[in-house]
């Protein structure tokens, strides 16, 4: 497979009290492992983006990255910091995935495997604007690391902010396919609904 996958789970988790989302339970299962347990089968190889101490995931057994840039500047530096990994590797495209977000479609690296443009976001129906972007769950084309490093070191944080310029394309998705753990209520929901 000439595509890789990046979770990503380098965020403070201001909203959880700070350490690792990825690591909360969900039923039986740790949320990080459900993201594994999900996009493995779906891609050639998997990297997993965090920060600071990267040995606390060792019990993973995953290659871990750090972001490039410096003072945690969101998402897009894990996409980066993806990229520059999936470069080393060889591999043409890389699919960012989420770790709060435990049930993310299992055929979600074919269906935006379906669009051939540089960059490809999911996205779920939005009855105002018709679809919202779901920016973590993309598929970007590795040669634009390059690019993407200059864009991050002008200042650009926000993914769809650099995604627009590079023309990305939108897939839709179910409703509820990208619900994400923010807060203990979304946890509390989640072992409710999620199975």
């Amino acid at each position: 497979m000439t595509e890789c996958a990046v979770i990503l789970a380098g965020g403070q988790a201001n909203r959880m009290g700070g350490g690792d989302k990825g690591r909360l339970m969900l039923g039986d299962q740790s949320l990080i492992h459900r993201v594994i347990d999900r996009i493995t089968p779906q891609v050639g190889a998997v990297v997993l983006n965090a920060n600071g101490d990267l040995s606390r995931f060792d019990d993973l057994r995953l290659p871990v990255v750090a972001d490039s840039i410096a003072d945690f500047p969101g998402p897009l530096a894990g996409v980066l910091a993806g990229m520059d990994w999936a470069a080393e590797q060889g591999h043409e495209w890389l699919i960012s995935v989420a770790a709060d977000t435990p049930c993310f479609p299992l055929d979600l690296a074919a269906r935006l495997a379906e669009c051939h443009t540089p960059v490809v976001l999911a996205a779920t129906p939005d009855p105002e604007r018709g679809r919202l972007p779901q920016p973590t769950f993309g598929r970007w084309q590795v040669a634009l690391r390059h690019d993407l490093r200059a864009a991050l070191n002008d200042g650009v944080r926000k993914i769809r902010q650099w995604t627009l310029a590079k023309g990305e394309s939108l897939v839709l998705f179910g409703p509820d396919d990208f619900f994400n753990i923010n807060t203990p209520e979304d946890l509390a929901w989640a072992e409710q609904h999620l199975k």
